[in-house]
């Protein structure tokens, strides 16, 4: 995840104050486990942090043998990412069957893998084109080789896209750039055909970033009144449902009209640049923990939303822009919640 590919989700979705936190509702937020700093916890550490906070899902950025040992025996649902660098390797069948052996049946049963992302935001269109030939055909051979292992019904094979791949006003005009349809359509189609969900990482704080004269209270789920009208009914008072029903819309188009998106992703940085500050980040992520626990989006007012909080720390090796360091919900140091979230 970085600045720069999500100034190219520049939308012009220009904003009710939601209520106080719920502790109660199905379990729809997890949280995103990076190990890019020097001042981390222990793996084990950090999977008691999330049991003491009652977070019942995680995502894995790569296949973490100590954190996976840790997650033994919690129900913590897993997100296991398949790093871009290794999707090359994956084009092999025999490679991809090896890599669910190690990595999800030496654990199964024990942790509870829910997704695997082939992939993180790659994009024709920046530094990670160089692996856009490679997802689909990893998809294929890692979905293949949950199929021959009997896990199909519990882990579901996916990538991780992102909001910077798809544009459109308002949102039912949404679609993929034209640049990107010729990689991810057949994506989408695998995913429809095989029931599969879609991972989607999305950012309000950069869409506002990217957005001239943006509205920071549409950014931060505390708009007074609808700010965007669509197909008549659908009223948008928040950027974070305006952002994902766009992708639901390119997914559509694409030829998915009943593919899920989990989000798989979505933060506000606490320091570094316009706008990131603590006091905005508490009231981002607590009003997304609100809204997604009781609400679907407009475009899907009946599924509520899973979401992934980016991140667990605060990364201080983290490189791109200096908000990439400060996403963190708890402080590595002492272990103390940033913003005193209830899960």
């Amino acid at each position: 995840m970085t600045a720069l590919k999500y100034m190219q989700a520049i939308v012009l979705l220009l904003g009710i104050l939601v209520p106080a936190l719920k502790t109660t509702g199905a379990q729809s937020i997890g949280v995103c486990y990076g190990r890019n700093g020097d001042n981390l916890p222990s793996q084990q550490a950090t999977i008691d942090l999330c049991k003491a906070n009652r977070i019942g899902k995680m995502r894995l950025y790569h296949p973490d043998q100590a954190a996976l040992q840790a997650l033994r025996g919690t129900d913590i649902e897993v997100i296991l990412d398949v790093p871009n660098p290794d999707l090359q390797s994956l084009q092999d069948p025999a490679a991809a069957k090896t890599w669910v052996q190690n990595n999800i049946q030496s654990y199964t049963p024990g942790v509870n893998f829910r997704y695997i992302a082939v992939g993180n935001e790659v994009d024709p269109s920046t530094g990670n084109s160089q692996y856009v030939n490679y997802v689909l055909p990893a998809m294929r051979n890692v979905h293949d080789a949950i199929v021959a292992a009997g896990l199909q019904d519990q882990i579901k094979v996916s990538t991780a896209t992102y909001s910077g791949i798809t544009s459109g006003f308002p949102p039912s005009k949404g679609e993929f750039h034209d640049n990107a349809k010729g990689f991810i359509e057949p994506i989408i189609q695998f995913l429809a055909q095989n029931n599969l969900p879609l991972l989607a990482n999305i950012y309000p704080y950069f869409s506002y970033l990217g957005t001239p004269q943006g509205n920071l209270d549409y950014a931060l789920f505390r708009s007074q009144s609808p700010v965007v009208s669509d197909d008549g009914n659908r009223q948008y008072w928040h950027l974070f449902d305006a952002l994902l029903d766009t992708i639901y819309s390119g997914v559509e188009k694409a030829g998915g009209p009943n593919v899920e998106i989990i989000v798989s992703e979505s933060g506000w940085p606490s320091a570094g640049d316009r706008e990131a500050s603590v006091e905005n980040a508490r009231t981002y992520y607590q009003n997304l923990i609100s809204h997604a626990k009781k609400n679907g989006t407009p475009k899907r007012p009946d599924k509520l939303v899973q979401v992934f909080l980016f991140a667990m720390y605060d990364e201080n090796q983290k490189g791109g822009a200096e908000t990439e360091k400060h996403f963190g919900i708890f402080d590595p140091t002492s272990q103390q919640s940033k913003y005193q979230l209830s899960f």
